[in-house]
């Protein structure tokens, strides 16, 4: 069976063609593991206030994109491949409405707020989760299915959307196709100015 993809550009007859980048499954499975390093640093109260705070944005943006783009890409494909697939993603799509209303609480907090350690705790827990759904059903699932080529392809284009996609939270833009794949960067645009504006860090590679 071959896994449902996007429209992409055409791609050579060759049967042993193989394009260039990383495979769907390793993209994820790597922000997956940043992620959880990043939850932890963010929850250790022996880093000191200012690398928490900023430790925090790099949270909010690195989430922000990482979740828009498998909701333009990965979502779909699952959807259109795997056994019940359709309502896995239902599911991972509600899952990130909470997490992105999550973020946008937290968003509004800094250490020594009540609520600071409260929803960082909170959101690392629904990050837990997330990474343990895509671990253990959604990757495995498009690995057994997919040829190499299709995943190389689909995680090709899950990191051109990430650099296309929000920095920060927007809980009530749309999660499927074909509207998240015009309203994310639109709405991108904006995010990404201010955060220059207020020399926010946004990477891992900011901290």
């Amino acid at each position: 069976m071959s896994i449902p993809l996007p429209p992409l550009p055409s791609v050579p007859g060759d049967a042993d063609w193989k394009p260039a980048g990383e495979e769907v499954v390793k993209v994820l499975s790597e922000e997956h593991r940043r992620i959880t390093s990043l939850c932890g640093r963010l929850t250790d109260s022996d880093v000191d206030a200012v690398e928490r705070a900023r430790t925090a944005e790099v949270v909010i943006a690195t989430v922000t994109r990482h979740l828009s783009a498998e909701e333009q890409y990965v979502y779909p494909a699952v959807a259109g491949t795997l056994e019940d697939g359709r309502s896995i993603a239902d599911r991972e799509i509600a899952e990130d409405r909470e997490i992105l209303l999550t973020l946008q609480s937290f968003s509004s907090t800094k250490p020594g707020d009540a609520d600071f350690d409260r929803l960082a705790t909170a959101l690392c827990g629904q990050l837990q989760r997330h990474t343990e759904a895509a671990t253990g059903e959604l990757l495995p699932g498009l690995r057994e299915i997919a040829s190499e080529a299709e995943l190389i392809r689909l995680g090709n284009r899950v990191q051109v959307a990430e650099e296309a996609a929000p920095t920060r939270p927007h809980p009530g833009t749309p999660a499927t196709p074909p509207w998240n794949k015009v309203v994310d960067p639109a709405v991108a645009v904006v995010d990404k100015v201010l955060d220059v504006v207020t020399r926010r860090p946004t990477y891992p590679s900011d901290l």
